[in-house]
């Protein structure tokens, strides 16, 4: 789950999809070197999906919508954009793991950051 909220999986997402729909080939098809895993790693990310599921929940609001054809529909909308940090840690650990520089990694962690972010991030 960390892994498919990361900077990472947004990438690849964008350059492997449609940027619309996400399909099963592109969760089966990113690349996860499952002997690189280690049991700290494996807690690692346990603990910051906890960490960032707690967070979207924190961020999320509730949306009343009233249809004439269903009728009211009520749904959370969430904010990643909110737990961009915990995000961005997800993402120092990936690059740990897939051995990024810190080129590579800074590559991904700013991917596409004003169209995520607003288009007001990083301005002041």
């Amino acid at each position: 789950v960390a892994m498919l909220n990361s900077s990472l999986f947004y990438w690849w997402f964008i350059v492997m999809s449609d940027c619309r729909h996400l399909n099963t080939r592109e969760i089966e098809g990113f690349p996860i070197p499952a002997a690189r895993r280690t049991e700290d790693q494996l807690e690692d990310y346990e603990a910051l999906t906890q960490l960032l599921m707690e967070d979207y929940r924190k961020n999320s609001r509730r949306k009343i919508c009233e249809y004439k054809a269903t009728g009211r529909v009520e749904y959370d909308e969430f904010y990643p954009g909110l737990s961009k940090p915990i995000i961005d840690e997800i993402d120092q650990l990936l690059a740990e793991y897939y051995g990024f520089t810190e080129e590579e990694l800074d590559f991904i962690v700013n991917y596409d950051i004003k169209y995520r972010m607003g288009k007001d991030a990083g301005e002041e």
